[in-house]
């Protein structure tokens, strides 16, 4: 993987502190840069002054924004790369290789680990479709918007599926065919995300099984995270009137600036204080399987939105998270290795040959 040379650090805590808070904390070396952010709120901006939405308009006291509630990410890290920053002796690559080297457990963590092994992992889960089944809120906001403006959307279930997939622009003019003018699609893409976060505001169950497990893993002090591309308001709101709140030590969100998948997993893996290589995926997406493995972290995958044979490369499928216990995180690390499963030849130590021992018959 292409990634920067860096010399090692005996602990984690000489780089990163600890953190415990959903906002992410780099100290100078490791700071990453809000580009992203930037450019996104200056999309915003524009939208607004183009097609005059409100920017009063607001849900619940949630001010309300033009923003990809789907779109599809790229997954990053393919070659192992990360954030690039900048300090004063030049930039700065913070690559896996560099995270999984700068993160390396102290003396002392390393002795609670061996007595605890459960709290060395750290435990990533999506948003979408793992913490809560927003296939539902999306078919119900699009259900909303055909209601408002007069119109129907496909019964057929097939397309349905394809619907809350597939992004808003590919939604309103291939699945929908409504022929509309290049403003007019944008008031419906921003409309539908109205919509959309109204519902999430009202959402008050997780996932099936979801608190139970984590439950389970609080209980053996395993630390969690959870990211979106969401904003972070609306996801902090869910989580608490779903009761989930207290389970996760970070929240990664569209206000991290990431960009794309695989930098998400990476954030949220240094906000746990967690090797990338220790951490655990949990995915629906065959693409955020990829980006899991890209990052060299584990991937649990869970069948639904997607089938099995879409979610082969995942390390563990399961069809709920009620399969789970806390044994099965160790298994997946007890035969880690890229070489595990490669054939290997015995080697074979010859031995010296014997020296034979004769009587010395001269006296």
């Amino acid at each position: 993987m292409g990634c920067a040379s860096c010399s090692s650090f005996q602990t984690s805590s000489l780089l990163l502190p600890r953190i415990t808070s959903s906002r992410i904390s780099f100290p100078a070396q490791l700071r990453i840069p809000k580009s992203g952010r930037l450019n996104l709120v200056k999309y915003n901006l524009v939208l607004r002054k183009a097609f005059e939405f409100d920017e009063n308009v607001s849900l619940n006291g949630f001010p309300t924004t033009p923003n990809k509630v789907f779109m599809q990410e790229a997954i990053g890290a393919e070659y192992g790369e990360g954030f690039e920053t900048f300090r004063p002796d030049g930039p700065l690559k913070v690559d896996v290789e560099f995270l999984n080297d700068r993160l390396q457990e102290g003396f002392l963590q390393r002795v609670r680990y061996a007595m605890k092994p459960d709290e060395a992992y750290g435990l990533v889960f999506s948003w979408d479709n793992v913490v809560a089944d927003t296939r539902a809120l999306k078919l119900n906001a699009w259900k909303q918007l055909a209601y408002e403006l007069g119109k129907e959307i496909p019964e057929n279930g097939d397309v349905q599926r394809l619907m809350v997939c597939a992004g808003s622009d590919h939604v309103l003019k291939k699945f929908l065919l409504w022929d509309e003018s290049e403003s007019e699609v944008e008031r419906l893409k921003f409309r539908f995300s109205q919509l959309y976060y109204g519902n999430l505001l009202e959402l008050k169950e997780p996932m099936e099984g979801l608190k139970e497990w984590l439950d389970a893993v609080s209980t053996s002090r395993i630390p969690c995270a959870v990211v979106s591309s969401l904003d972070r308001r609306y996801i902090v709101e869910a989580l608490r009137k779903m009761g989930l709140e207290k389970y996760f030590q970070a929240i990664v969100t569209e206000e991290d600036g990431m960009e794309s998948i695989a930098h998400r997993f990476l954030s949220a893996a240094v906000k746990l204080d967690r090797k990338p290589s220790k951490c655990v995926v949990f995915e629906d997406d065959p693409r955020g399987v990829t980006a899991a493995h890209n990052c060299t972290m584990m991937a649990v995958a869970l069948i639904g939105a997607h089938p099995a044979y879409d979610l082969v490369q995942a390390d563990l499928a399961v069809a709920g998270f009620n399969e789970l216990s806390v044994i099965n995180l160790r298994r997946l690390f007890a035969n880690k290795g890229s070489a595990f499963m490669d054939l290997q030849k015995q080697i074979v130590e010859k031995s010296p040959p014997k020296r034979k021992l004769t009587t010395d018959t001269i006296f």
